[in-house]
Protein backbone atom coordinates (compact mmCIF):
# COMPACT_ATOMS: atom_id res chain seq x y z
CA UNK A 1 0.00 0.00 0.00
CA UNK A 2 1.25 3.91 -0.99
CA UNK A 3 2.55 5.33 2.61
CA UNK A 4 1.44 8.67 3.10
CA UNK A 5 4.45 11.38 4.12
CA UNK A 6 4.29 12.70 7.58
CA UNK A 7 4.15 16.36 6.59
CA UNK A 8 1.95 17.73 4.18
CA UNK A 9 3.53 20.69 1.84
CA UNK A 10 1.58 24.05 2.29
CA UNK A 11 1.91 26.50 -0.57
CA UNK A 12 -0.41 29.33 -2.48
CA UNK A 13 -0.99 27.42 -5.42
CA UNK A 14 -0.97 23.90 -6.94
CA UNK A 15 -0.72 23.92 -10.78
CA UNK A 16 -1.47 20.38 -11.68
CA UNK A 17 -0.69 19.83 -16.08
CA UNK A 18 2.39 21.37 -17.73
CA UNK A 19 1.10 21.95 -20.84
CA UNK A 20 1.10 25.83 -22.21
CA UNK A 21 -2.19 26.36 -19.71
CA UNK A 22 -0.08 25.80 -17.53
CA UNK A 23 3.23 26.60 -17.82
CA UNK A 24 2.19 29.50 -19.10
CA UNK A 25 0.57 30.32 -15.50
CA UNK A 26 3.31 28.66 -14.02
CA UNK A 27 5.55 31.29 -15.69
CA UNK A 28 3.08 34.16 -14.51
CA UNK A 29 2.87 33.49 -10.87
CA UNK A 30 6.90 32.72 -10.61
CA UNK A 31 7.88 36.57 -11.22
CA UNK A 32 5.16 37.60 -9.24
CA UNK A 33 7.29 35.66 -6.23
CA UNK A 34 3.81 33.28 -5.94
CA UNK A 35 4.48 30.30 -3.48
CA UNK A 36 3.45 27.23 -6.30
CA UNK A 37 3.62 23.77 -7.48
CA UNK A 38 3.35 22.47 -10.96
CA UNK A 39 2.99 18.97 -11.17
CA UNK A 40 2.47 16.57 -14.28
CA UNK A 41 1.37 12.56 -13.83
CA UNK A 42 3.37 12.20 -17.47
CA UNK A 43 6.69 10.77 -16.28
CA UNK A 44 8.72 12.08 -19.27
CA UNK A 45 7.78 15.87 -21.75
CA UNK A 46 5.33 14.81 -24.55
CA UNK A 47 7.48 15.31 -27.90
CA UNK A 48 4.25 15.47 -30.30
CA UNK A 49 3.34 19.18 -31.88
CA UNK A 50 -0.31 18.48 -31.55
CA UNK A 51 -1.22 22.40 -31.53
CA UNK A 52 0.85 23.90 -34.06
CA UNK A 53 -0.21 28.00 -34.35
CA UNK A 54 0.45 30.40 -32.24
CA UNK A 55 -1.75 33.51 -32.41
CA UNK A 56 -0.73 37.25 -32.73
CA UNK A 57 -2.43 37.67 -29.05
CA UNK A 58 -0.42 34.68 -27.37
CA UNK A 59 2.61 36.33 -28.82
CA UNK A 60 1.81 39.55 -27.36
CA UNK A 61 1.79 37.26 -24.11
CA UNK A 62 5.18 35.40 -24.64
CA UNK A 63 6.76 39.23 -25.21
CA UNK A 64 5.62 40.01 -21.77
CA UNK A 65 7.43 36.89 -20.36
CA UNK A 66 10.18 37.71 -22.04
CA UNK A 67 10.59 34.94 -24.95
CA UNK A 68 8.62 36.12 -28.17
CA UNK A 69 12.59 36.32 -29.76
CA UNK A 70 13.25 33.03 -28.76
CA UNK A 71 9.39 31.56 -29.64
CA UNK A 72 9.63 33.72 -33.13
CA UNK A 73 13.19 32.00 -33.89
CA UNK A 74 12.17 29.03 -33.92
CA UNK A 75 8.75 29.31 -36.05
CA UNK A 76 7.93 30.52 -39.20
CA UNK A 77 5.00 32.97 -40.64
CA UNK A 78 3.69 33.32 -43.75
CA UNK A 79 3.81 29.64 -44.83
CA UNK A 80 1.52 29.42 -47.64
CA UNK A 81 -0.42 26.44 -48.70
CA UNK A 82 0.47 24.57 -51.38
CA UNK A 83 -2.62 22.53 -53.19
CA UNK A 84 -2.46 19.91 -55.45
CA UNK A 85 -4.12 17.59 -58.04
CA UNK A 86 -1.29 14.53 -57.56
CA UNK A 87 2.29 15.89 -58.50
CA UNK A 88 0.58 18.74 -60.08
CA UNK A 89 0.45 22.18 -58.38
CA UNK A 90 -3.04 23.91 -58.45
CA UNK A 91 -1.41 26.87 -56.70
CA UNK A 92 0.02 28.79 -53.39
CA UNK A 93 -2.21 30.92 -51.17
CA UNK A 94 -0.61 32.42 -47.89
CA UNK A 95 -3.88 32.90 -45.95
CA UNK A 96 -2.34 35.79 -43.70
CA UNK A 97 -0.30 37.73 -46.92
CA UNK A 98 -1.79 41.01 -46.47
CA UNK A 99 -1.54 40.92 -42.30
CA UNK A 100 1.76 42.51 -41.62
CA UNK A 101 3.66 44.23 -38.21
CA UNK A 102 2.39 47.46 -37.72
CA UNK A 103 2.46 50.07 -34.84
CA UNK A 104 -0.58 49.16 -33.20
CA UNK A 105 -0.24 45.45 -34.00
CA UNK A 106 3.65 43.73 -33.99
CA UNK A 107 2.69 40.40 -34.43
CA UNK A 108 0.33 40.12 -37.29
CA UNK A 109 -0.12 36.64 -38.06
CA UNK A 110 -0.25 32.75 -36.91
CA UNK A 111 3.21 31.80 -35.79
CA UNK A 112 3.64 27.92 -36.86
CA UNK A 113 5.92 26.03 -34.27
CA UNK A 114 4.81 22.74 -32.72
CA UNK A 115 3.64 22.85 -29.65
CA UNK A 116 6.32 21.19 -27.74
CA UNK A 117 8.78 23.44 -28.86
CA UNK A 118 6.45 26.13 -26.68
CA UNK A 119 6.67 23.72 -23.93
CA UNK A 120 10.46 23.58 -24.02
CA UNK A 121 10.71 27.13 -24.14
CA UNK A 122 8.55 27.64 -21.36
CA UNK A 123 9.88 25.67 -19.17
CA UNK A 124 13.39 26.98 -19.86
CA UNK A 125 11.58 30.82 -18.79
CA UNK A 126 10.20 29.00 -15.77
CA UNK A 127 13.38 27.76 -14.78
CA UNK A 128 15.37 31.04 -15.08
CA UNK A 129 12.70 32.47 -12.20
CA UNK A 130 13.65 29.62 -10.19
CA UNK A 131 11.09 26.28 -10.96
CA UNK A 132 10.49 23.32 -12.61
CA UNK A 133 7.86 20.87 -13.43
CA UNK A 134 7.34 18.30 -10.53
CA UNK A 135 6.94 15.26 -13.17
CA UNK A 136 5.75 11.38 -12.40
CA UNK A 137 3.11 13.44 -10.01
CA UNK A 138 0.09 12.42 -10.35
CA UNK A 139 -3.50 13.51 -7.96
CA UNK A 140 -5.14 10.93 -7.14
CA UNK A 141 -7.67 12.96 -4.60
CA UNK A 142 -8.37 16.21 -3.79
CA UNK A 143 -10.36 17.66 -1.41
CA UNK A 144 -11.28 21.25 -0.73
CA UNK A 145 -13.08 23.46 2.27
CA UNK A 146 -13.63 27.06 2.98
CA UNK A 147 -9.96 28.12 3.90
CA UNK A 148 -7.68 25.35 1.52
CA UNK A 149 -7.35 22.68 -0.67
CA UNK A 150 -6.31 19.24 0.31
CA UNK A 151 -5.04 17.54 -2.94
CA UNK A 152 -2.84 13.84 -2.22
CA UNK A 153 -0.10 13.14 -5.26
CA UNK A 154 1.28 10.11 -6.15
CA UNK A 155 4.66 9.86 -7.27
CA UNK A 156 7.27 6.92 -7.23
CA UNK A 157 4.55 4.80 -5.13
CA UNK A 158 4.01 7.41 -2.25
CA UNK A 159 1.65 9.59 -1.29
CA UNK A 160 2.38 13.06 -0.24
CA UNK A 161 -1.09 15.48 0.54
CA UNK A 162 -0.53 19.57 -0.32
CA UNK A 163 -1.94 22.14 1.36
CA UNK A 164 -2.72 24.77 -0.93
CA UNK A 165 -4.68 28.34 -0.43
CA UNK A 166 -5.96 27.31 -4.28
CA UNK A 167 -6.01 24.76 -7.21
CA UNK A 168 -5.86 25.42 -11.26
CA UNK A 169 -6.86 22.62 -12.93
CA UNK A 170 -5.16 22.52 -16.44
CA UNK A 171 -4.94 18.99 -16.31
CA UNK A 172 -6.77 18.37 -20.29
CA UNK A 173 -9.73 17.72 -21.77
CA UNK A 174 -9.94 14.31 -19.25
CA UNK A 175 -9.25 16.18 -16.63
CA UNK A 176 -9.51 14.65 -13.60
CA UNK A 177 -10.66 17.73 -11.36
CA UNK A 178 -13.15 18.52 -13.35
CA UNK A 179 -14.40 15.07 -13.08
CA UNK A 180 -14.04 14.21 -9.57
CA UNK A 181 -15.96 18.40 -9.01
CA UNK A 182 -18.51 16.68 -10.75
CA UNK A 183 -18.51 19.95 -13.38
CA UNK A 184 -20.84 19.21 -16.31
CA UNK A 185 -19.04 18.95 -19.28
CA UNK A 186 -21.31 19.46 -22.33
CA UNK A 187 -21.56 19.29 -25.88
CA UNK A 188 -20.86 16.10 -28.09
CA UNK A 189 -18.07 13.80 -29.87
CA UNK A 190 -18.77 13.89 -33.77
CA UNK A 191 -17.61 9.89 -34.06
CA UNK A 192 -17.85 9.61 -37.68
CA UNK A 193 -15.22 12.75 -38.21
CA UNK A 194 -12.23 11.33 -37.52
CA UNK A 195 -8.01 12.43 -38.52
CA UNK A 196 -5.21 10.61 -38.36
CA UNK A 197 -2.32 13.28 -37.42
CA UNK A 198 1.22 12.45 -36.36
CA UNK A 199 4.95 13.50 -37.24
CA UNK A 200 6.81 12.08 -39.65
CA UNK A 201 9.92 12.86 -42.04
CA UNK A 202 9.10 12.95 -45.55
CA UNK A 203 10.96 12.66 -48.83
CA UNK A 204 10.92 14.70 -51.77
CA UNK A 205 8.38 17.82 -50.92
CA UNK A 206 10.16 21.43 -49.66
CA UNK A 207 9.88 22.47 -46.05
CA UNK A 208 8.61 26.20 -47.77
CA UNK A 209 5.16 25.48 -48.31
CA UNK A 210 1.55 23.84 -46.06
CA UNK A 211 1.54 20.63 -48.93
CA UNK A 212 -2.22 19.45 -49.19
CA UNK A 213 -4.15 17.78 -51.21
CA UNK A 214 -7.64 18.64 -51.06
CA UNK A 215 -10.54 16.68 -53.05
CA UNK A 216 -9.73 13.01 -53.15
CA UNK A 217 -12.99 10.93 -52.10
CA UNK A 218 -12.01 9.29 -49.24
CA UNK A 219 -11.08 13.18 -47.88
CA UNK A 220 -8.00 15.14 -47.50
CA UNK A 221 -4.36 15.04 -46.47
CA UNK A 222 -1.87 17.25 -45.75
CA UNK A 223 1.91 17.51 -44.74
CA UNK A 224 2.92 20.99 -42.65
CA UNK A 225 6.78 21.01 -42.45
CA UNK A 226 7.53 21.79 -38.68
CA UNK A 227 9.69 24.67 -38.01
CA UNK A 228 13.02 24.29 -35.97
CA UNK A 229 12.70 20.30 -36.91
CA UNK A 230 13.13 17.94 -39.53
CA UNK A 231 9.60 16.46 -39.18
CA UNK A 232 6.44 16.84 -40.84
CA UNK A 233 2.75 16.95 -39.36
CA UNK A 234 0.82 14.82 -41.34
CA UNK A 235 -2.85 15.44 -40.91
CA UNK A 236 -5.83 12.83 -42.93
CA UNK A 237 -9.34 13.27 -42.86
CA UNK A 238 -10.71 9.56 -42.92
CA UNK A 239 -14.19 8.41 -43.89
CA UNK A 240 -15.78 6.50 -41.40
CA UNK A 241 -15.57 3.16 -42.52
CA UNK A 242 -12.21 3.27 -42.99
CA UNK A 243 -9.46 1.73 -40.68
CA UNK A 244 -8.70 4.40 -37.85
CA UNK A 245 -5.33 2.73 -36.37
CA UNK A 246 -2.62 5.00 -36.54
CA UNK A 247 0.60 3.65 -37.55
CA UNK A 248 3.39 4.93 -40.37
CA UNK A 249 1.94 2.30 -42.78
CA UNK A 250 -1.17 3.37 -42.42
CA UNK A 251 0.14 6.94 -43.02
CA UNK A 252 2.07 5.86 -46.02
CA UNK A 253 -1.02 3.73 -47.48
CA UNK A 254 -2.88 6.94 -47.55
CA UNK A 255 -0.24 9.71 -49.30
CA UNK A 256 0.10 6.72 -52.15
CA UNK A 257 -3.37 6.37 -52.44
CA UNK A 258 -4.44 10.21 -52.34
CA UNK A 259 -1.41 12.14 -53.76
CA UNK A 260 -0.77 9.56 -56.53
CA UNK A 261 3.04 10.50 -55.71
CA UNK A 262 5.17 7.53 -55.21
CA UNK A 263 8.21 9.35 -54.76
CA UNK A 264 6.63 10.96 -51.23
CA UNK A 265 8.24 8.55 -48.70
CA UNK A 266 7.35 8.63 -45.26
CA UNK A 267 9.73 7.55 -42.27
CA UNK A 268 10.82 7.89 -38.68
CA UNK A 269 7.82 8.78 -36.85
CA UNK A 270 7.75 10.26 -33.78
CA UNK A 271 3.67 10.71 -32.60
CA UNK A 272 1.29 8.68 -34.11
CA UNK A 273 -2.52 9.31 -33.18
CA UNK A 274 -5.99 9.61 -33.89
CA UNK A 275 -8.58 12.43 -33.56
CA UNK A 276 -12.03 12.33 -32.67
CA UNK A 277 -13.75 15.80 -32.73
CA UNK A 278 -14.91 16.69 -29.39
CA UNK A 279 -16.66 20.17 -28.83
CA UNK A 280 -17.28 20.56 -25.12
CA UNK A 281 -17.62 23.59 -22.49
CA UNK A 282 -18.28 23.67 -18.81
CA UNK A 283 -20.75 26.12 -17.17
CA UNK A 284 -18.66 27.39 -14.65
CA UNK A 285 -14.84 27.96 -14.33
CA UNK A 286 -14.77 27.87 -10.26
CA UNK A 287 -15.90 25.50 -7.94
CA UNK A 288 -14.65 27.29 -4.81
CA UNK A 289 -10.81 27.50 -4.65
CA UNK A 290 -10.53 25.03 -7.70
CA UNK A 291 -10.36 26.74 -11.20
CA UNK A 292 -10.36 25.12 -14.26
CA UNK A 293 -8.06 26.04 -17.31
CA UNK A 294 -7.43 25.23 -21.03
CA UNK A 295 -8.80 21.57 -22.39
CA UNK A 296 -10.08 21.06 -18.66
CA UNK A 297 -12.84 23.98 -19.23
CA UNK A 298 -13.05 23.38 -23.17
CA UNK A 299 -12.34 20.97 -26.33
CA UNK A 300 -13.10 21.63 -29.90
CA UNK A 301 -12.10 21.41 -32.93
CA UNK A 302 -8.34 21.93 -34.06
CA UNK A 303 -10.08 24.15 -37.51
CA UNK A 304 -8.47 27.66 -36.13
CA UNK A 305 -5.85 26.68 -34.38
CA UNK A 306 -7.48 28.11 -31.05
CA UNK A 307 -6.99 25.45 -28.52
CA UNK A 308 -3.34 25.93 -26.95
CA UNK A 309 -3.66 30.01 -27.44
CA UNK A 310 -7.06 30.33 -25.41
CA UNK A 311 -5.55 28.02 -22.61
CA UNK A 312 -2.53 30.36 -22.65
CA UNK A 313 -5.00 33.38 -22.40
CA UNK A 314 -6.87 31.79 -19.80
CA UNK A 315 -3.81 31.41 -17.87
CA UNK A 316 -2.67 34.84 -17.98
CA UNK A 317 -6.44 36.00 -17.28
CA UNK A 318 -6.02 34.24 -13.95
CA UNK A 319 -2.61 34.56 -13.03
CA UNK A 320 -2.71 38.52 -11.87
CA UNK A 321 -5.68 38.00 -10.18
CA UNK A 322 -4.67 34.85 -8.14
CA UNK A 323 -1.35 36.95 -7.23
CA UNK A 324 -3.51 39.87 -6.11
CA UNK A 325 -5.82 38.69 -3.94
CA UNK A 326 -3.32 36.33 -2.04
CA UNK A 327 -1.51 39.68 -1.56
CA UNK A 328 -4.49 41.18 -0.15
CA UNK A 329 -7.26 42.13 -2.91
CA UNK A 330 -10.68 40.69 -1.80
CA UNK A 331 -11.89 37.60 -3.10
CA UNK A 332 -14.58 38.22 -5.60
CA UNK A 333 -12.10 39.74 -8.00
CA UNK A 334 -11.23 35.95 -8.73
CA UNK A 335 -14.81 35.60 -9.91
CA UNK A 336 -14.05 37.99 -12.58
CA UNK A 337 -11.81 34.58 -14.23
CA UNK A 338 -15.37 33.15 -14.94
CA UNK A 339 -17.21 36.29 -15.75
CA UNK A 340 -14.55 37.11 -18.58
CA UNK A 341 -13.49 34.11 -19.71
CA UNK A 342 -16.75 31.58 -19.82
CA UNK A 343 -18.01 33.71 -22.86
CA UNK A 344 -14.52 33.32 -24.94
CA UNK A 345 -15.42 29.91 -24.55
CA UNK A 346 -18.76 29.82 -25.96
CA UNK A 347 -17.66 31.94 -28.30
CA UNK A 348 -14.68 29.84 -29.61
CA UNK A 349 -16.84 26.56 -29.42
CA UNK A 350 -19.57 28.10 -31.93
CA UNK A 351 -16.55 29.87 -34.44
CA UNK A 352 -14.85 26.60 -34.67
CA UNK A 353 -17.23 24.46 -35.09
CA UNK A 354 -18.47 26.31 -38.19
CA UNK A 355 -15.31 26.58 -39.42
CA UNK A 356 -14.89 22.55 -38.65
CA UNK A 357 -18.05 21.28 -41.03
CA UNK A 358 -16.12 23.67 -44.01
CA UNK A 359 -12.65 22.24 -43.34
CA UNK A 360 -14.53 18.53 -43.49
CA UNK A 361 -16.12 19.54 -46.42
CA UNK A 362 -13.81 20.74 -48.35
CA UNK A 363 -14.89 24.41 -48.89
CA UNK A 364 -13.24 26.47 -45.80
CA UNK A 365 -12.42 30.09 -46.51
CA UNK A 366 -9.17 29.97 -45.25
CA UNK A 367 -8.95 33.57 -44.66
CA UNK A 368 -8.93 34.45 -40.78
CA UNK A 369 -10.76 37.80 -39.18
CA UNK A 370 -9.21 39.42 -35.75
CA UNK A 371 -11.24 37.51 -33.59
CA UNK A 372 -9.62 34.00 -35.16
CA UNK A 373 -5.91 36.16 -34.31
CA UNK A 374 -7.52 36.75 -30.84
CA UNK A 375 -6.90 40.58 -31.08
CA UNK A 376 -10.46 41.73 -31.37
CA UNK A 377 -11.53 39.01 -27.91
CA UNK A 378 -12.40 41.33 -25.43
CA UNK A 379 -13.73 41.97 -21.66
CA UNK A 380 -15.93 44.85 -22.74
CA UNK A 381 -18.82 44.92 -20.10
CA UNK A 382 -17.01 43.40 -17.32
CA UNK A 383 -17.26 44.57 -13.80
CA UNK A 384 -13.60 45.39 -14.33
CA UNK A 385 -14.24 47.37 -17.20
CA UNK A 386 -15.38 50.71 -16.31
CA UNK A 387 -14.98 54.26 -17.87
CA UNK A 388 -15.87 55.72 -21.07
CA UNK A 389 -15.30 54.49 -24.71
CA UNK A 390 -12.69 57.07 -26.32
CA UNK A 391 -12.87 57.19 -30.00
CA UNK A 392 -11.15 53.85 -30.60
CA UNK A 393 -11.07 52.00 -27.77
CA UNK A 394 -13.78 51.10 -25.10
CA UNK A 395 -12.77 49.47 -21.67
CA UNK A 396 -12.38 45.78 -21.91
CA UNK A 397 -10.43 46.19 -25.01
CA UNK A 398 -6.88 44.87 -25.78
CA UNK A 399 -4.49 48.00 -25.03
CA UNK A 400 -2.64 48.50 -28.67
CA UNK A 401 1.11 48.99 -29.30
CA UNK A 402 2.75 52.31 -30.30
CA UNK A 403 6.21 53.63 -30.76
CA UNK A 404 7.54 55.90 -28.31
CA UNK A 405 10.74 58.29 -27.61
CA UNK A 406 11.59 59.07 -24.08
CA UNK A 407 13.44 61.78 -22.41
CA UNK A 408 16.50 60.60 -24.06
CA UNK A 409 15.78 60.51 -27.01
CA UNK A 410 15.63 56.44 -27.53
CA UNK A 411 13.03 55.16 -29.38
CA UNK A 412 11.00 52.26 -27.18
CA UNK A 413 7.55 50.52 -27.53
CA UNK A 414 4.68 50.84 -25.65
CA UNK A 415 4.87 46.79 -24.58
CA UNK A 416 7.96 48.28 -23.45
CA UNK A 417 6.15 49.64 -20.90
CA UNK A 418 3.24 47.14 -20.31
CA UNK A 419 6.31 44.56 -19.77
CA UNK A 420 6.32 42.92 -16.18
CA UNK A 421 3.54 41.86 -13.73
CA UNK A 422 2.24 45.30 -13.17
CA UNK A 423 -0.81 47.61 -13.73
CA UNK A 424 0.26 50.86 -15.96
CA UNK A 425 -1.57 54.30 -15.84
CA UNK A 426 -1.24 56.29 -19.51
CA UNK A 427 -1.75 59.41 -18.93
CA UNK A 428 -2.41 61.32 -22.26
CA UNK A 429 -1.85 64.83 -21.63
CA UNK A 430 -1.66 68.59 -23.30
CA UNK A 431 -0.47 70.37 -20.19
CA UNK A 432 1.89 70.02 -17.37
CA UNK A 433 -1.21 68.92 -14.94
CA UNK A 434 -0.77 65.65 -13.75
CA UNK A 435 -2.92 62.88 -11.82
CA UNK A 436 -2.89 62.48 -7.87
CA UNK A 437 0.26 59.98 -7.75
CA UNK A 438 -1.80 58.18 -4.87
CA UNK A 439 -2.17 54.94 -7.33
CA UNK A 440 1.66 54.44 -7.65
CA UNK A 441 0.83 51.26 -5.41
CA UNK A 442 -0.84 50.12 -8.23
CA UNK A 443 0.25 51.33 -11.21
CA UNK A 444 3.50 52.30 -12.87
CA UNK A 445 2.58 55.99 -14.28
CA UNK A 446 3.30 57.50 -18.03
CA UNK A 447 2.61 60.72 -19.45
CA UNK A 448 2.05 60.70 -22.96
CA UNK A 449 3.14 64.12 -24.47
CA UNK A 450 1.43 65.22 -26.90
CA UNK A 451 3.62 67.57 -28.52
CA UNK A 452 6.72 65.36 -30.02
CA UNK A 453 9.45 68.64 -29.79
CA UNK A 454 7.84 68.77 -26.04
CA UNK A 455 10.78 68.87 -23.39
CA UNK A 456 10.70 65.48 -21.67
CA UNK A 457 11.35 64.60 -18.07
CA UNK A 458 11.51 60.98 -16.72
CA UNK A 459 8.50 59.00 -17.21
CA UNK A 460 7.27 61.25 -20.22
CA UNK A 461 6.68 59.88 -23.42
CA UNK A 462 6.01 61.40 -26.83
CA UNK A 463 5.37 60.28 -30.84
CA UNK A 464 6.11 61.17 -34.09
CA UNK A 465 2.99 61.84 -35.91
CA UNK A 466 0.90 61.78 -32.31
CA UNK A 467 0.41 58.10 -33.70
CA UNK A 468 -0.07 56.80 -29.86
CA UNK A 469 -2.89 59.33 -29.54
CA UNK A 470 -5.08 58.17 -32.61
CA UNK A 471 -4.34 54.34 -31.90
CA UNK A 472 -6.12 55.31 -28.49
CA UNK A 473 -8.59 57.50 -29.71
CA UNK A 474 -8.00 60.64 -27.60
CA UNK A 475 -7.41 63.77 -28.34
CA UNK A 476 -7.46 65.85 -24.81
CA UNK A 477 -6.15 64.88 -21.53
CA UNK A 478 -7.22 61.57 -20.85
CA UNK A 479 -6.29 58.81 -18.20
CA UNK A 480 -6.08 54.68 -19.53
CA UNK A 481 -5.61 52.33 -16.91
CA UNK A 482 -4.23 48.89 -18.27
CA UNK A 483 -4.02 45.55 -16.59
CA UNK A 484 -1.14 43.21 -16.37
CA UNK A 485 -2.95 41.18 -19.25
CA UNK A 486 -2.85 44.08 -21.13
CA UNK A 487 -6.35 44.98 -21.38
CA UNK A 488 -8.13 48.61 -20.81
CA UNK A 489 -9.51 48.45 -17.25
CA UNK A 490 -10.38 51.79 -16.99
CA UNK A 491 -10.81 55.04 -19.09
CA UNK A 492 -11.32 58.61 -17.68
CA UNK A 493 -10.67 62.26 -17.68
CA UNK A 494 -10.19 62.61 -14.06
CA UNK A 495 -8.14 61.47 -11.23
CA UNK A 496 -10.85 60.86 -8.47
CA UNK A 497 -12.33 58.56 -11.12
CA UNK A 498 -9.60 56.53 -11.06
CA UNK A 499 -9.09 56.13 -7.73
CA UNK A 500 -12.58 55.43 -7.09
CA UNK A 501 -12.01 52.30 -9.35
CA UNK A 502 -9.18 51.35 -7.75
CA UNK A 503 -10.73 51.58 -4.53
CA UNK A 504 -12.01 48.55 -5.17
CA UNK A 505 -9.02 46.63 -4.74
CA UNK A 506 -6.66 48.69 -3.00
CA UNK A 507 -4.55 46.04 -1.76
CA UNK A 508 -3.45 43.47 -3.51
CA UNK A 509 -4.23 45.29 -6.53
CA UNK A 510 -1.42 45.52 -9.37
CA UNK A 511 0.18 42.04 -7.94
Amino acid sequence: MAKLDEKPAAIHVLIVGAGPTGLTLACDLARRGVNFRIVDKISTYFAGSRGKGLQPRSLEVLDDLGIVDEIVANGRFHLPFRGYDGSTVLGDLDMHADRQPTPDVPYASVLIIPQWRVEEILRKRLAGWGAQVELANELIDIEQNEEVVTATLLCDGRRQQVIAQYVVAADGGRSFIRKHLNVDFAGETWKDERMLVGDVQVDVLDRDHWHSWPKHKDGWVALCPLPSTNAFQFQAQIPPEEPDEPSLERFQQIIDERTGWPEIRLHHATWLSLYRANVRMVDRYRVGRIFLAGDAAHVHSPAGGQGMNTGMQDAYNLGWKLSAVLAGAPGYLLDTYEEERLPIAAWLLGATTKLHRQVFQANADLKRDEQFLQLALNYRGSSLAQGEASLALTPGDRAPDSPLRDHQGNELRLFDLFRGPHFTLLEFTTSAASVDENHQTFARHYRIVRSPDAALRENEFTCKDEHVWKSYGVASDTLFLVRPDGYIGFIGHGGSALQEHLGKFRRGYGG
